[in-house]
């Protein structure tokens, strides 16, 4: 049920709606609620589970994992166009740390600068040929914050960096050339790992690779996942977050489809 910052007012015309979550994940909930009231009328046994932590880390899905229902399957809702995704990327969180001996700047031979240790490992990271997979396409590393040091005039004796890599398969090889670029320089903590999963198609129905991370592979005691929703997931995470009317009542009418031909 995550949302994340900016915080956008609400607000639609004929063909949109516009607001933080409309796609990313509150117009899936809204579709997903609408398709259950829809079979369970019809006498099929479904039923919904909504979770928090996605966008940090699944603890609602852990905690969802420990008590399954006895499920057969698990339609898990992401923005993907309304296709169902064929595969979904993994994700290996990572932080770095630089420590160093603070001095004046104008004597750099009596301290030791963490922040230059931090660049170089940065620039080694940046240079990993990350693995790639045919059908899917290839792991992507991402170096998101930065932090160090006190002062411009400074010798910094501390750095921090986070980075994510989406990955595309065994998280082993990745995880050794971080080691390998930071040997002597930093040290490596990896702080959330979620692995890199292929799903269930349909029949019948489009498809796509979503490059993105879900709680799917969190919540294994659901029943056999697939990944389905409304919404494009370009917009989400930005202050451009939209989802079409026609869009969202389309899901609907796929989640109910979907639903009845996986238990007929």
């Amino acid at each position: 049920m995550d949302t994340v910052p900016p915080y956008i007012p609400f607000s639609e015309d004929a063909e949109w709606m516009y607001g933080r979550g409309v796609s990313d994940a509150k117009g899936i909930i809204a579709a997903q609620v609408a398709a259950a009231e829809v079979l369970r009328t019809a006498g099929f046994r479904i039923g919904l589970l909504f979770v928090s932590g996605e966008e940090r880390d699944s603890a609602g899905a852990k905690a969802a994992n420990l008590a399954p229902k006895g499920s057969r399957f698990l339609i898990n809702g992401e923005p993907t166009d309304n296709r169902l995704a064929l595969a979904s990327k993994g994700a290996l969180r990572v932080c770095l740390r630089a420590h160093g001996t603070m001095a004046h700047s104008a004597y750099p031979e009596l301290g030791e600068s963490a922040v230059h240790k931090m660049v170089q490992v940065l620039a080694r990271l940046l240079k990993i040929e990350l693995p790639v997979t045919e059908d899917v396409g290839p792991s992507t590393l991402n170096i998101g914050q930065v932090h160090g040091g006190h002062a411009p005039n400074v010798i910094a004796d501390q750095a921090e960096a986070q980075v994510l890599v989406r990955l595309v398969g065994d998280s082993a090889p990745v995880r050794a050339a971080i080691l390998e670029a930071a040997a002597g320089l930093a040290e490596v903590d990896f702080t959330l790992e979620i692995p890199f999963v292929r799903l269930r198609a349909v029949e019948g129905l489009p498809t796509m690779v979503a490059k993105f991370t879900t709680d799917v592979p969190q919540l294994s005691n659901w029943g056999e996942p697939l990944l389905l929703g409304p919404g494009n997931i370009h917009v989400a995470h930005t202050p451009h977050e939209k989802l079409a009317k026609r869009e969202l009542l389309e899901a609907v009418q796929m989640y109910i489809q979907v639903a009845k031909r996986l238990l007929s």
